[in-house]
């Protein structure tokens, strides 16, 4: 049996509050704020729901992580996604972020590091991208609560860049896990 290494297979920002980001040849993530040069970067939230809600909250969601085998199952429902559509920062092959505790430590070889903080919510633009996508980002457990599909936020540990091609460390935290909910 192989056990594939988790990896990067794409990064990306924008300095703009757009949807989609630009894929790029490398970033940079700098400590406690986020990506360089995005503009969801900084110490208090930047998403702009969340400013109007509360300006002064810690800003959880500064790096977003899509794993590319969801691109792969929408693909099966007529959906064409890829890296950097849905606004994610960095895109992974081979880690299942989704069932990732919180606190998660992320580590590239650059030494840049990200902690898991949360489930991104998935929100109405998903379906201005294409219509009818959002409903197959928010799936249902067995008892019917929601489980939402579109990747994790996670702040930056540590500063470094950030390629495709990179390996990804994961480091579990202490037991007992805490489930990843929405940030």
């Amino acid at each position: 049996m192989t056990i594939q290494q988790p990896e990067v297979i794409a990064v990306a920002r924008d300095g703009t509050h757009r949807f989609s980001k630009t894929p790029q040849p490398g970033i940079t993530l700098l400590t406690g704020l986020g990506v360089q040069g995005d503009a969801h970067a900084g110490v208090t939230v930047q998403h702009r729901s969340r400013v109007c809600a509360d300006p002064t909250q810690p800003n959880l969601r500064q790096v977003h992580l899509i794993h590319a085998e969801l691109f792969d199952q929408v693909a099966a429902d007529g959906f064409r996604v890829q890296p950097a559509d849905l606004g994610e920062n960095i895109t992974t092959r081979g880690l299942d972020l989704l069932a990732l505790p919180r606190g998660t430590r992320l580590t590239f070889p650059s030494g840049a590091a990200v902690e898991v903080t949360g489930l991104r919510n998935p929100c109405a633009q998903i379906d201005a991208f294409q219509s009818g996508l959002m409903r197959r980002l928010i799936g249902t457990d067995d008892a019917g609560a929601p489980v939402f599909l579109a990747g994790v936020m996670g702040v930056v540990l540590e500063g470094g860049e950030v390629t495709p091609g990179d390996a990804i460390l994961v480091t579990l935290p202490p037991e007992p896990h805490e489930a990843l909910r929405r940030v």
